[in-house]
């Protein structure tokens, strides 16, 4: 992988097993990680492995969360988060400081360091910026992901897709603060097998993640070439699934 790397979408929604069963259902995803310590933002959570990326649906289980009044300024649920791994703590640090975007939250564990970032500073979306030990690792995506990669099935997130009033600006800041160049309203990440698109909302609209595109392999039936299926909306947020044939061809 080449980092920086999307590791991570995350959905807001009121109705949190109905949410989990259509993901399930859209993604063929199974088995989530449930993070207790996500009550510390009056929340429960479910997070899906697709590839060495994951899905994660937050639901609130208490009033004044973040992820609460989004669901509220959103009319329903909606795209709330993303989470980025990057190479360098420091050097990461130094960027925020010197393009002015400030750190909402910031906790250090031994495999994981973790930065959110203030949403009127990247708009669209809570970010996260995270450096990992050993690069790969996720922590939040479970037990097995503590400083370890496990064997895991091919595949992952490939586009983010999130909807703000001027996509360029946007685009813009979120390429400074993940030392990234912008092209135009689109930034290419782990060496251009992942894109972050910036698409315009309307003045009444909120900001907000819209679409998730994944790539994950299908069954023995899938042809060499690989096909995306129609979209599905979960969680307020598109998600488009494209399936792969891993299998060797001669």
């Amino acid at each position: 992988m080449a980092l920086p790397r999307l590791r991570q979408a995350v959905v807001a929604a009121v109705d949190f097993a109905a949410t989990s069963a259509a993901l399930e259902a859209a993604l063929g995803v199974r088995d989530p990680f449930h993070d207790e310590g996500i009550v510390h933002f009056g929340l429960r959570n479910a997070v899906y492995a697709v590839g060495d990326t994951f899905v994660e649906i937050v639901s609130p289980v208490r009033g004044g969360t973040a992820a609460g009044r989004q669901i509220e300024r959103a009319g329903g649920d909606c795209g709330y988060m993303c989470m980025f791994e990057v190479a360098d703590i420091d050097a990461t640090r130094r960027r925020l400081a010197a393009t002015g975007v400030r750190i909402v939250h910031d906790t250090t564990h031994p495999d994981i360091v973790d930065l959110h970032l203030h949403p009127k500073d990247v708009p669209g979306a809570i970010v996260a910026l995270d450096v990992t030990r050993p690069v790969g690792s996720w922590r939040w995506g479970g037990p097995a992901w503590e400083a370890a990669v496990p064997p895991h099935e091919p595949g992952g997130l490939t586009t983010l897709t999130v909807a703000v009033h001027d996509p360029a600006a946007a685009a813009a800041r979120w390429a400074a603060a993940l030392g990234v160049d912008a092209d135009g309203t689109c930034l290419h990440l782990d060496g251009g097998r992942q894109q972050v698109r910036f698409i315009a909302a309307a003045d009444d609209e909120v900001e907000r993640i819209v679409e998730v595109r994944t790539a994950t392999r299908g069954g023995p039936a899938a042809s060499v070439a690989s096909t995306a299926e129609a979209p599905v909306v979960v969680g307020g947020v598109r998600f488009v699934r494209e399936t792969i044939d891993t299998r060797e061809t001669a």
